[in-house]
């Protein structure tokens, strides 16, 4: 059986491409963004919970501001074309934003801020575009335009480390929702070169905070690059410190986590930042009336929604924990009106009429179930499998009769008749829990 995401979403009719919409810019199907849908509401209450705001901001911005936040430097040639729109000033293009984070530094500014504000957390599902090249693109690991879960949160300096703690909480908290776990965590540190933008001093401190972070949420000493913190319990995850690694413009936090072919991938990143807050002249009014320098850290959750899909397709072999499933449940309705057995003819028994009763009931508690009346019951069955439906059901005359389905999970083997009341029950309180698994014995 295979585990590449983009036959498994062949199979599972979660996405498709199209020669007229273009490479790398995949289209999602009814069941994949099913998928997607329940990924953005849980990246929004995470967010919430742990004090973000949301926010909107447009997809396209002048290239003056990417100028000045340095990515068009940097990025030019990952980001598409600019857009001229007949000003002679070339600051005036619009572009397609190559990333989030200069927009919601212009959130920030758009008001005075006093110590007392501070934190400022952002957070949007925002949309970001790169102009890969056509050999590189790859099903929904490697896209043109990429959602991204993503939070900036706009603190003091002495308020860091709480920040930090709180983002690698929700990170582990999340991965276990996932059904993922973390293989361990890397503070990506800077080195002695002279390639990195601020001082050594605020590095140093901001090196500290993160150490002290991850120390209170995973424990272990953390010693130097290279060499694993050891872990407590609650998230037993070891860490590392690794120098060189930092991006340019801050040191980070990567969750480093083991993909289906046994590769080591950064999931999560939370990531100081010295660089915008410069850029953009991003300050606060302390409590001595003076203008400081606010400290931005950017993080997610969830991440980008197109490559999380990917890594879960992957990681669970399209199998997805319960609530994540595209299809929770496909009903087998057996046999039909007027098919093989004379006691069908009363609709008091009759198989479909129960199923699509089954069905209404279901929709109603926001489950997603599939029915699927006609053909071979063995080529249903396969079919089903095929798309990796959760769950499946079996309506013939006599469970018909006695309100009964007989239910299925095809990950785990279980097979057990249940009232349909019951088994709407069992799948209601499975989604929302965000279980991986229906509990039906």
């Amino acid at each position: 059986m295979s585990t590449d995401h983009r036959e498994l979403g062949r199979e599972m009719r979660l996405f498709a491409t199209s020669p007229l919409v273009g490479p790398g810019l995949p289209l999602w199907l009814p069941a994949g963004a099913a998928v997607r849908r329940e990924l953005e509401q849980y990246a929004n209450e995470v967010a919430v919970a742990t004090g973000c705001e949301p926010v909107y901001s447009p997809v396209l911005g002048k290239r003056a501001l990417y100028e000045r936040s340095g990515h068009w430097a940097k990025f030019a040639d990952d980001m598409f074309p600019p857009l001229d729109l007949g000003s002679p000033d070339p600051g005036d293009q619009l572009v397609l934003r190559p990333a989030n984070c200069p927009h919601h530094a212009q959130v920030y500014a758009s008001e005075q801020r006093s110590y007392r504000d501070l934190p400022v957390r952002l957070h949007e599902l925002g949309s970001m575009f790169r102009a890969e090249r056509s050999g590189v693109l790859s099903g929904l690991s490697r896209v043109r335009q990429i959602t991204l879960d993503d939070t900036h949160v706009f603190c003091r300096p002495d308020q860091v480390q709480a920040e930090v703690r709180t983002a690698l909480g929700a990170v582990l908290e999340v991965l276990g929702v996932l059904g993922l776990e973390a293989d361990h965590l890397r503070l990506s540190a800077r080195d002695g070169s002279d390639r990195w933008l601020g001082s050594p001093e605020q590095w140093e401190e901001a090196q500290g905070q993160l150490r002290e972070a991850l120390r209170e949420v995973l424990g272990g000493a953390g010693a130097g690059a290279g060499q694993a913190g050891s872990s407590v319990p609650g998230p037993a995850v070891p860490w590392r410190e690794v120098a060189g690694e930092a991006a340019f413009y801050g040191p980070k936090i990567d969750v480093q986590v083991i993909d289906a072919a046994g590769h080591e991938e950064t999931l999560a990143t939370v990531q100081v930042d010295f660089n915008q807050p410069e850029r953009f002249d991003l300050d606060y009014t302390d409590a001595d009336g003076e203008q400081r320098r606010v400290v931005m850290i950017h993080r997610g959750t969830v991440g980008s929604m197109e490559r999380m899909v990917a890594f879960l397709l992957e990681r669970h072999e399209g199998r997805l924990p319960f609530w994540l499933a595209p299809v929770q449940l496909c009903l087998l309705p057996l046999p039909g009106v007027g098919q093989q057995d004379d006691d069908a003819a009363d609709p008091a028994v009759d198989p479909v009429a129960a199923a699509h009763a089954a069905v209404e009931l279901l929709r109603r508690r926001g489950l997603r179930v599939r029915l699927e009346p006609d053909g071979s019951l063995g080529n249903r069955v396969r079919l089903a499998r095929g798309r990796r439906d959760a769950l499946l059901g079996v309506i013939g005359p006599a469970e018909a009769a006695a309100g009964l389905v007989a239910v299925t999970d095809p990950a785990t083997g279980v097979r057990v008749t249940l009232p349909v009341a019951d088994l709407v029950d069992r799948m209601s309180r499975a989604r929302a829990d965000r279980a991986h698994r229906v509990t039906l014995t």
